[in-house]
């Protein structure tokens, strides 16, 4: 083996254990939070209730993702859920920015289509942009929950969301990595109730 490759290696077996001992500190300290969140979306998708999801970047791309794990599918084939992703439509999003200025593009949407018993998920690693703090306030306002995916202290978010999930990490893509297997596990339990309630 080359020293490049052993240089390789040993960094991504480096990134593997440090991601290893991020997800470790946040079962440590993060069951009740998302035991709680689980809920959250339970209730919402009992009722009748959409998911709407949302971020910036990173987190725009794991709110796409999640969206389409009720949708379409994650383990298990299963009836549909409704779930929208409030990153996807690009004539709405320039529209909005361009009208409005981007900090409206996701409150523009949640002022559209969401009501009382859906759920707004918020994933932001700073929880401190003002796009996704405006989309916040509008669901408050309209009577939407709202469930928060951040990091570090939570930002502002932490304050304008029914409940927060707090990574306990400064690193983005720490965040965003576990923010995703959160999401998963959640939808995964969504998914398993399906099953054991069919007829």
């Amino acid at each position: 083996m080359s020293d490049r490759t052993e240089r390789d290696r040993a960094h991504v077996e480096a990134r593997l254990r440090d991601l290893a001992d991020e997800a470790n500190r946040a079962a440590e300290r993060l069951g009740a939070d998302i035991a709680q969140a689980v809920g959250m979306i339970r209730t919402s998708l009992a009722g009748g209730g959409t998911l709407y999801f949302c971020g910036n970047g990173g987190s725009a791309a794991d709110a796409q993702h999640i969206a389409t794990e009720y949708v379409v599918r994650y383990m298990r084939n299963r009836r549909a859920l409704p779930a929208v992703a409030l990153t996807t439509d690009t004539s709405l999003l320039t529209a909005a920015g361009n009208d409005f200025g981007f900090d409206e593009i996701f409150a523009r949407q949640v002022e559209a289509l969401a009501r009382p018993g859906d759920c707004l998920i918020v994933h932001s690693t700073s929880g401190n942009s003002s796009n996704v703090l405006r989309a916040a306030v509008t669901a408050r306002r309209q009577g939407v929950q709202v469930l928060a995916l951040t990091a570090r202290d939570g930002g502002a978010l932490r304050e304008l969301a029914d409940h927060s999930i707090v990574i306990p990490t400064d690193r983005t893509d720490r965040a965003q990595e576990l923010h995703l297997n959160i999401q998963h596990a959640i939808c995964e339990i969504i998914e398993q109730e399906l099953a054991e309630a069919a007829p």
